[in-house]
């Protein structure tokens, strides 16, 4: 009997030593795995970059700045992308990408309804994070985590107060924007009024126009007809600076106006150069790429949570046409 007692009481300390020394190798190794698996998760995040304007030298910036920062984190970054704003194929993208349920979605940003019911009822209903580059749209709207490019509303302010040191205090000013207006482009116009609102003798006429070459054209055709004494031109959206050219050339000197626009491209730069446009703001795409993935990546680790819900604003600056020669 006492034989039998001591038999058991020893079999009984070898299962607690099994179970102790089992449970001390499972400390242990995930202790020592911690490392691995957290240098492998970033290999894991699946991200998107999505634009509605592949085919300019502008997003090519912000896609590679993206890519390098993707290459960093060692995150997975695919580019998808629409020729001519094209905003149905865009859309589509976007729904693609959210029914592929990836880890974020990094988006220019679009201001419609379309737009914002994508982002806040599919991808928050997804739990898939949105951040708008280069183009914001309000986070009430779209529930996007944070916006990284630049403050349009100081860039507005910025070029309108070159506008002012070229020109004087007295002038009329015409602002040439889009019939559809993004919110990039609302914020320019506030900070170009808000500059130029107390000199009484500047007058500004706001100018809608298309989105095409054509329509740019018969707007400042026509505005040439109705109001001949205009002594500026600001094309709120950078792409409408050569057609307003264009068209000013053929009926009189370009360098009789002050023309100011946004964005360095190829174009404004040459435009520049030539001596047709006094002054623009230059942006930094590529370093919008590079942070709005580094932001992402940081929310996706609980590493910067929340995002700053009022953005992250990169560099601008004013290039005048001396800096460009």
């Amino acid at each position: 009997m006492r034989k039998s007692i001591i038999i058991s009481l020893f079999a009984g300390c070898l299962v607690i030593l099994f179970f102790t020394l089992t449970s001390m190798i499972k400390v242990f190794s995930s202790d020592l795995n911690e490392p691995v698996m957290m240098a492998e998760q970033h290999n894991s995040y699946r991200l998107v970059l999505i634009t509605q304007e592949l085919d300019t030298p502008f997003w090519a910036k912000v896609e590679r700045g993206a890519r390098k920062a993707a290459d960093e984190y060692g995150a997975s970054m695919e580019v998808w992308g629409t020729y001519g704003s094209n905003r149905d194929d865009f859309l589509k993208n976007m729904e693609v990408a959210i029914a592929s349920k990836v880890d974020g979605i990094i988006v220019q940003g679009l201001d419609t309804d379309e737009f914002k019911y994508l982002t806040k009822v599919k991808a928050a209903g997804s739990g898939i994070p949105i951040i708008t580059v280069a183009n914001d749209v309000p986070m009430n709207e779209s529930l996007r985590r944070t916006y990284v490019g630049s403050n349009h509303l100081e860039a507005g302010s910025m070029i309108a107060r070159q506008l002012v040191s070229d020109m004087g205090f007295a002038g009329q000013v015409v602002l040439m924007v889009s019939d559809r207006q993004e919110d990039f482009q609302r914020s320019r116009l506030t900070g170009i009024l808000d500059v130029l609102r107390p000199y009484t003798k500047i007058e500004t006429k706001i100018v809608a126009a298309g989105d095409s070459r054509e329509e740019v054209a018969d707007a400042t055709n026509q505005l040439l007809n109705e109001e001949p004494d205009a002594d500026a031109f600001i094309a709120v959206s950078a792409k409408h600076a050569g057609s307003i050219i264009q068209e000013i050339s053929k009926r009189m000197q370009v360098d009789e106006f002050y023309i100011y626009s946004f964005d360095d491209s190829p174009e404004t730069l040459t435009l520049m150069q030539q001596g047709q446009i006094d002054a623009l703001i230059a942006q930094s795409p590529e370093t919008m790429g590079e942070e709005s993935v580094t932001h992402m990546i940081k929310w996706l680790t609980g590493e910067q949570v929340p995002l700053n819900p009022d953005g992250y604003f990169t560099d601008i600056r004013v290039l005048r046409a001396e800096d460009a020669q």
